[in-house]
């Protein structure tokens, strides 16, 4: 928001660590959730809509992450180009008393594109196409990771491109630095199932293999060899790719896409393998996200 004020969007455990590491340092943290609203417009045409209806915003101009201030209907808004959808898309901040109105505007101005409501149903579908981790499903946070072995660090689930250790210091960076020197244990991947896989495997109790129609938060493990390699945590049926997919973490050895792996899978309350390969993330990428 400036050189010096910075918005934090997050659960609450952060909220408290920036309390506890900012605590006698000149920096004030206030809590300003109950001051914001906020609506995700996500898709290919989330530009096109926004050019639309928001005045004071040069579209054309607003980088991949990065933020700009404008109006809609005379009402102040703040929009950023993020989201948790993986596709081209926009996060709109403002005030609570705002946001039914702006959220009726923006969808009647939608009409003429499709615009249709989505539930966390959908985008858990979607963020899982996109490679995008949820906080205590694909990773535990430091509140709840009680043993060594359930704690992770930035590269091991698939966010060390959010650390620089050519900066300032500051709280775990020289365990960072020796990690990055030496590697991680652990490593983010993606995995695709092999379908013919599973339908050998509903088949042989005449089932046609059985999809849901939402994504699974509940890890399975994966194996290699007969060895248990990792975990998948997060996996779904993909709408957009016709194929079964999921990210998890394993074995760093056992991380190179195209690696053959299976993944556990339930048949009639009997656990089975299929086979699946290791690919990479994000699984759905368009260009137009960043363009």
């Amino acid at each position: 928001l400036g050189d010096n004020h910075f918005r934090v969007t997050s659960a609450d455990p952060s909220y408290r660590w920036f309390q506890d590491v900012g605590y006698g340092l000149n920096a004030q943290v206030t809590n300003v959730t109950t001051d914001l609203a906020a609506l995700a417009l996500q898709g290919p045409n989330s530009r096109a809509i926004l050019q639309q209806v928001i005045t004071g915003i040069d579209f054309a101009k607003l980088g991949y992450f990065k933020l700009a201030h404008g109006q809609i209907n005379g009402r102040p808004i703040t929009v950023t180009r993020t989201g948790y959808t993986g596709d081209l898309g926009y996060e709109l901040w403002l005030k609570p008393e705002d946001a039914e109105l702006v959220w009726d505007y923006l969808m009647d101005v939608g009409q003429g594109y499709g615009l249709l409501p989505t539930g966390i149903l959908a985008l858990d579908i979607a963020r899982v196409e996109a490679g995008l981790v949820m906080i205590d499903v694909d990773y535990k946070s430091a509140i709840h990771s009680v043993i060594e072995a359930q704690k992770s660090s930035p590269y091991e689930i698939g966010l060390g491109w959010a650390v620089s250790l050519n900066g300032a210091d500051f709280i775990g960076k020289r365990a960072l630095q020796k990690e990055a020197a030496t590697g991680s244990a652990w490593a983010f991947v993606g995995v695709q199932l092999d379908w013919h896989s599973l339908e050998a495997l509903f088949g042989a109790v005449d089932l046609p293999p059985h999809v849901a129609g939402r994504a699974s938060r509940s890890a399975v493990p994966i194996y290699k060899g007969g060895r248990h390699i990792g975990q998948l945590t997060s996996h779904t049926f993909s709408p957009i790719l016709k194929q079964y997919i999921g990210i998890g973490t394993v074995y760093t050895g056992y991380a190179q896409p195209g690696n053959s792996v299976e993944v556990e899978v339930t048949v009639e309350y009997v656990r089975q393998k299929a086979s699946a390969k290791i690919v990479k993330t994000p699984f759905f990428d368009p260009p137009r996200k960043r363009a």
